[in-house]
């Protein structure tokens, strides 16, 4: 679907040519790619004299190779997937520009009922996961920062599509999941919130950031200043899904196939104050990065990865497109 941004206000479109860009998501469309549909609705990518048309990939690991091969300008996807991609001999240089989620969503969901309050409590229980589930990846880090015997929890493999089935059904005690997706799912299926413990990686020593933009090399070196434009309507858009959430949602759901408006209305606050609105991004603004904690975020993927060569934070990330801090910052 192609989706213009118009002509806007501000930065004003004028007689200069628009720049069509391809945007690619790793995932179906939900809430958590609110600020993007706002970008879309609200003439702020036509304001930046782009017209960004969305497509779909299924998972990280295609949404890169689509922006490496230059199908796609953009896309959004795991900075921790980027973090493998690159380490591939022949990779070519695609780098982050912007990280959305200042945390990542990686999180466990277990039932209370079945005696899991806090992380400890997996010990000796059974963990459903995905193969190709990211967080899953991580569990190897987050169990040795936390002096829990990985091999004391059976790992029960599974499809995501039934993830939340089966924790729901009691075959498992607990999955391996986004919080935003798998938490808010299951409490859409009927599990009650009361009995359900979300715990985030980010709360016990996990360093790792989540969705980040990634930019073709060649057409950031062609046109820096769509790449500008590009993240200056993101960081509008995200202003706009802070401060109208209601609003962002019923968006966001006009464009799905069968999209609940109160489900991805509390997927929505969910990403906002788990993922985005962190106290580093108070502190620093949006978009950017902590070098020495995205150290530790690539030490930490490098238990369960052999690098070949190890990256660093530069390698990954280009800060180079974003706005100054002062124009990053909340309010």
């Amino acid at each position: 679907m192609l989706v213009s941004g118009g002509t806007g206000s501000g930065r004003a479109a004028d007689n200069r040519r628009i720049t069509q860009v391809q945007l690619a998501f790793d995932r179906p469309l939900d809430a958590g790619m609110a600020p993007f549909v706002l970008a879309a609705n609200r003439g702020l990518f036509g304001a930046e004299n782009l017209a960004v048309n969305f497509g779909f990939a299924d998972g990280s690991p295609e949404a890169i190779a689509r922006v490496a091969s230059g199908a796609s300008e953009f896309a959004l996807i795991d900075i921790n997937e980027l973090v493998r991609f690159r380490d591939k001999a022949d990779a070519p240089p695609v780098k982050a520009v912007f990280v959305l989620f200042n945390q990542a969503p990686y999180a466990i969901v277990a039932r209370k009922s079945r005696g899991i309050h806090g992380l400890s409590d997996i010990q000796g229980k059974t963990l459903g996961a995905a193969e190709s589930d990211l967080s899953f990846r991580l569990w190897p880090a987050l169990a040795n920062e936390n002096g829990i015997k990985a091999s004391s929890v059976k790992v029960y493999k599974m499809s995501a599509a039934v993830r939340e089935p089966i924790l729901s059904a009691g075959q498992v005690d607990a999955v391996a999941g986004f919080s935003y997706l798998s938490a808010v799912n299951l409490r859409d299926r009927g599990v009650p919130a009361g009995d359900l413990a979300v715990l985030r990686y980010a709360d016990y020593g996990c360093a790792a950031y989540g969705f980040a933009v990634i930019v073709n090399p060649a057409f950031a070196a062609a046109k820096p200043e769509a790449v500008r434009g590009f993240l200056r309507a993101v960081i509008a858009g995200i202003h706009l899904a802070i401060e109208q959430p209601e609003r962002a949602a019923d968006e966001v759901v006009a464009r799905m196939d069968g999209g609940q408006r109160d489900l991805e209305l509390e997927r929505l606050r969910t990403v906002i104050a788990d993922n985005i609105l962190t106290g580093e991004v108070r502190r620093n603004g949006l978009g950017g990065i902590d070098p020495a904690r995205f150290a530790r975020a690539i030490d930490q993927i490098g238990e369960d990865f052999r690098f070949h060569k190890k990256p660093q934070a530069g390698d990954i990330f280009d800060d180079s497109f974003l706005p100054p801090a002062s124009l990053r910052l909340i309010n």
